[in-house]
């Protein structure tokens, strides 16, 4: 059965519009409580990144757990895995993140995790949308509940974070890209904790400037900032810090599939996880160090899932996401970048060496806005330019149509020797969705 509320990372849309309108978050939040209702703990963890619709939402949320007798506890402004670590270690039955991740603010979502830090399977969720529309069938006066948020929570979760680096950062000099989102606290605080020199960008979040022009999707001002400022490394989150991107010394960008190689060379993994999306580059560069890249769908949800059915240590996403077993049950923007800053502290290599060895394919990633959605391979032309790019590159290529999970995208990406060859085909091909389902 499909699932018609959640996606791929949770509910997401337009903030006061179905399906996170009053009445439908009302209803989320009572089929919460009745979820959690039947843990040992009674309480839920909320926190939210920097939207300006952030604490309406969860202030209706707490209202609909309230209906089942359950607490909502408040850390305010957090990151994703922030919440993630507090639904782990704390006494509570689940953890829920308020946030659109890196849409602009208008968007947000229901993130939720259960106790063991985990996002909810497909199959829960199911089960949770089933209520929510039967909740949204009585009608119930969506209402809200005053909710005060406790730093300590999020003190809690930089000092874990802070417990995972080894050595110091001093002599480093950083340059921060916070996105005006939830890290533009924690993450300038921790860095400097540690020894940094920090220059932070992009941190004073208005409820508006989330995302907008910055952060892990528009990494250009920041290289430009590493190269004026003669920084060691420059790092960009997201809206809801779970990814990272970083900018080497000599401004290359050092996306996800990036830092997964370089943990690789050190971690020496017997496979590594990451998802359909990720370079061509990577599974070549890996094979060179005699480990296998396992591919799953895409979404860091798939990602954990494959590591934990393989007992794998390393996993993540192109995008930024990445995680590591060890510390984290998801992708955790500022434990990627305290990782792999630590391996470059403790070899004494900055990271242009760190990344030698690791040859991007060509690509490019087309996002065709689609009015409907028919099923791929329903549609003639498209599939004849996609079998056209596949027998060009053959197995110097790779071709991935798919549709988002959270906006009303088709997606298009195309890898091949050259970049003129792969943007024309990505092109033709988007054309065709485009031609098809406008």
């Amino acid at each position: 059965m499909s699932r018609t509320l959640f996606g791929t990372d949770g509910i997401r849309g337009v903030a006061g519009v179905p399906p996170l309108d009053p009445a439908t978050v009302f209803a989320f939040g009572a089929a919460l409580g009745e979820w959690v209702a039947h843990h040992a703990s009674r309480r839920i963890i909320i926190g939210m990144d920097t939207r300006e619709s952030g604490p309406s939402l969860a202030s209706t949320v707490a209202a609909g757990c309230a209906e089942s007798g359950v607490e909502c506890c408040f850390a305010g402004v957090t990151t994703t895995p922030g919440v993630a670590h507090l639904a782990r270690t704390g006494d509570f039955a689940a953890g829920l993140m308020i946030s659109a991740s890196h849409n602009p603010f208008q968007d947000n979502g229901l993130k939720v995790f259960d106790h063991s830090g985990f996002k909810l399977p497909d199959s829960e969720e199911r089960l949770l949308e089933q209520r929510i529309f039967a909740l949204l069938a009585r009608n119930a006066d969506p209402r809200g509940l005053p909710l005060v948020a406790d730093p300590a929570y999020d003190r809690h979760y930089a000092a874990s974070l802070a417990a995972t680096f080894s050595g110091s950062l001093s002599g480093a000099r950083l340059v921060l890209d916070c996105a005006n989102g939830a890290a533009s606290h924690i993450a300038p605080e921790l860095f400097r904790l540690l020894g940094a020199g920090v220059i932070a960008t992009s941190c004073s979040p208005d409820g508006r400037n989330i995302n907008l022009n910055c952060g892990a999707l528009h990494v250009e001002a920041l290289r430009q900032r590493v190269l004026a400022e003669d920084a060691s490394c420059g790092a960009a989150f997201d809206g809801d810090a779970d990814r990272c991107i970083l900018v080497s010394p000599s401004g290359r960008i050092i996306d996800g599939d990036h830092c997964l190689y370089i943990a690789a060379r050190k971690l020496r993994p017997s496979a590594v996880v990451a998802t359909v999306m990720s370079n061509l580059g990577l599974e070549r560069a890996l094979a060179a160090l005699g480990i296998p890249l396992v591919r799953t769908a895409v979404g860091d949800r798939y990602v954990i899932e494959e590591m934990l059915r393989s007992d794998l240590p390393l996993g993540g996403e192109q995008s930024g996401h990445v995680i590591f077993r060890q510390y984290s049950t998801t992708g955790d923007g500022l434990l990627t970048a305290l990782r792999v800053l630590e391996i470059a502290t403790l070899s004494g290599l900055d990271l242009d060496r760190l990344a030698e060895g690791f040859t991007v394919y060509p690509q490019k990633l087309v996002n065709v806005r689609c009015a409907t959605r028919r099923p791929l391979e329903d549609l003639p032309a498209v599939q004849a330019e996609i079998r056209a790019a596949e027998s060009e590159f053959g197995n110097s290529g790779r071709v991935l149509v798919r549709f988002s999970g959270t906006e009303p995208l088709a997606r298009v990406m195309v890898e091949g020797p050259t970049q003129d060859r792969v943007d024309a085909r990505a092109h033709a091909i988007a054309a065709a969705i485009q031609a098809a389902l406008a």
